[in-house]
């Protein structure tokens, strides 16, 4: 009996300590969840009930040099629809489809979709995104969004680039600089119940976005505008395949202007130009075809593609032969228009020969058997050593997305033809920017710099967040050969090969070159021109490629008067005025006179009294005939050679 007792008070003590052992460790460990991790079981309860929908945060603009606007944004709405809180879903699949012309199938499959949230769709119109707020239909939500806009359409296209459906970039500096002008998405919190239905009156929390920081670029609008008119102008006139063409401060790698006409619309970026699709029916393509094109017409091809660049490379050549001072300017040739090399007769453009010639005759003609003979007095190492100077083994770094390096020979396998072809722009590939920064180079004082369109970054209140620099190299080639080069290009425009480019009043050095494509026997061409001004201290470089044009197309005849064109109208907008010889004086007529008062005068009467004035161009405004107005206003002093606009009653 004694043992019975002693056996169950052992059992009832075990009993009780193992209860209160549990009790304890219990009490431990709910005193631990309710005050040491009490904060994150609240974040998760929270969590738990709270339905989280996305702010999208305002993008950074894109700002010419000027700080005039190039991508902007354009406030839109994002229609979504939460399940658990629609009560009537026939009528909400109705509305929405008809409303934003979407089909039934694809609203209900959303609507129906037993999910925290679904959106339907992203970039809608402000006014119907109002129409739907309105309507307020339980289980539809409407949220501020933003899209971006373009205000100059297809200017610049494959350099901005533009943004995906969901703001982030594409293409161009849109997506170079994505981080930058991303910015933060905010969010808006509604708390729910356990079935994820909104708490009436229940507060709001908002997390509020971040916007995207501001991109300041050299790019300026008005040069962009002069060299695409003048682009699409000779695309048009020779039924050419594309013209390409940069215009940039050879000093420091700002580049004002790049074009590849033909552009297309940032604003509707997804839809094939008539040129993209060159004939083709877009009902007929496969998705892989249509994304072909859309990547094709997307291309920046001044960066993205490489060409033999023909006689405007003689620059080069030319460069590396007066470093190496295997030429002097009194040393004579022979052209009889070809040159046999090893088992090769290697014709020069001009099929009669140039005859006897000093080798700043053979600049100015752009004699090939000139420059086979200097490429052969430099030899492939030292030909080789300047292409590496300047640049024309590695990419240029230019911040754009896409860019090509340059198609070379070994040294090794570089025998008498190839560098012979080689001296004159053939058998290798280089892009035109690498061209026009090597030739940037050779004429601002051997100074390699790193073409580029970002300048700055700032914030919305105007502070700069960053500046952007950008890596230079000095003494790719002697400031005496700098300053010798440009006096010699001056001559190919002032009295040989690419006098079409002449301005009067103004110094312009350049090079021709007419390329034929490969293969040879395919007789199409890329005609170029190669431009910088003012010759003596280089402001603006440009260079300009017009693929396959048809009748005439050497790059003297159609290439250079595009160069031309835009310079007679960038020269002044960049502050270079012109200074005139007394022969431009009389030739062009320079000078001003004092715009006449041509009011209530009949036409007959205007005709009478203009020839005594030197105007341009006369346009009449309007079928009237009697002048109502003028521009310019009477009594201004205005230049010889000025367009006159008469507005008819």
């Amino acid at each position: 009996m004694a043992r019975n007792k002693t056996f169950n008070r052992r059992n009832v003590f075990i009993v009780v300590a193992v209860i209160v052992i549990a009790a304890t460790l219990l009490t431990v460990r709910l005193a631990y969840l309710m005050i040491a991790k009490s904060a994150d079981y609240a974040e998760r309860a929270q969590k738990l009930h709270e339905r989280e929908r996305a702010i999208k945060a305002e993008r950074g603009i894109i700002y010419d040099r000027n700080g005039i606007i190039l991508a902007d944004n354009k406030p839109v709405s994002t229609i979504s629809v939460i399940h658990s809180q629609i009560k009537e879903p026939e009528k909400v699949i109705k509305f929405l489809s008809e409303t934003l012309g979407l089909s039934e199938a694809y609203v209900r499959k959303r609507v129906e979709k037993n999910s925290s949230i679904e959106r339907i769709k992203s970039n809608v119109d402000k006014t119907l995104a109002d129409k739907i707020r309105e309507f307020d239909l339980d289980g539809v939500m409407v949220d501020e969004d933003y899209k971006r806009y373009y205000p100059y359409g297809d200017l610049a296209s494959k350099v901005i680039g533009f943004t995906g459906g969901d703001n982030q970039g594409i293409i161009g500096l849109e997506v170079e600089y994505d981080d930058y002008l991303k910015g933060i998405d905010g969010t808006i919190l509604t708390l729910t119940t356990a079935y994820g239905v909104e708490i009436d009156n229940a507060a709001e929390d908002r997390i509020e976005p971040v916007a995207g920081k501001d991109l300041y670029t050299s790019i300026d609008v008005n040069i962009q505008k002069y060299a695409e008119q003048a682009a699409m102008k000779v695309l048009e006139a020779k039924n050419a395949n594309n013209v390409k063409m940069i215009l940039m401060n050879p000093q420091n790698g700002e580049i004002y202007a790049c074009v590849n006409v033909p552009e297309f619309d940032l604003n509707d970026p997804y839809t094939l130009t008539e040129s993209a699709l060159n004939g083709l029916d877009v009902s007929t393509l496969t998705d892989k075809q249509k994304n072909d094109l859309l990547n094709n017409m997307w291309r920046n091809a001044s960066i993205s593609d490489t060409y033999e660049p023909g006689s405007t490379f003689k620059v080069v050549t030319a460069t590396a032969a007066l470093e190496e001072k295997v030429v002097k300017l009194t040393d004579r040739f022979h052209c009889p228009g070809f040159k046999i090399v090893e088992d090769r007769r290697i014709r020069c453009h001009k099929a009669g020969g140039h005859g006897s010639e000093d080798f700043i005759d053979g600049i100015k003609n752009s004699c090939n058997p000139v420059f086979m003979e200097i490429g052969a007095r430099v030899g492939v190492t030292n030909m080789y050593k300047y292409f590496d100077r300047l640049g024309l083994f590695r990419k240029t770094g230019v911040d754009l997305p896409g860019e090509a390096k340059s198609i070379m020979h070994k040294p090794d396998n570089v025998g008498a033809v190839e560098l012979a072809t080689i001296s004159f722009g053939q058998s290798f590939q280089i892009t035109p920017l690498q061209l026009l920064v090597a030739a940037s180079a050779i004429v601002n004082g051997g100074k390699i710099v790193t073409p580029h369109f970002g300048v700055e970054v700032k914030g919305k209140d105007g502070t700069i967040v960053k500046t952007l620099n950008y890596e230079e190299q000095e003494n790719a080639v002697s400031k005496e050969t700098s300053d010798l080069m440009k006096q010699l290009l001056e001559t190919v425009v002032s009295d040989g090969t690419g006098n079409r480019a002449y301005l009067a009043g103004y110094h312009i050095g350049g090079k021709t070159a007419t390329s034929e494509k490969l293969p040879r026997s395919s007789n199409k061409y890329i005609s170029s021109f190669l431009g910088f001004a003012p010759a003596d201290n280089p402001q603006i470089i440009g260079i300009v490629l017009i693929d396959e044009p048809e009748g005439i197309y050497y790059g003297g005849t159609i290439a250079a008067p595009v160069i031309a064109e835009v310079y007679e109208n960038a020269l002044p907008y960049l502050g270079i005025e012109p200074v005139y010889t007394e022969e431009e004086i009389k030739e062009n007529n320079i000078g001003t006179m004092i715009m006449p008062d041509l009011a209530g005068l009949s036409k007959a009467e205007v005709k009478k009294l203009l020839k005594d004035y030197t105007f341009k161009e006369v346009y009449y405004d309007g079928e009237g005939e009697k002048v109502k107005s003028q521009f310019p206003l009477k009594g201004e002093e205005i230049n010889n050679n000025s367009n006159l606009i008469l507005y008819m009653e």
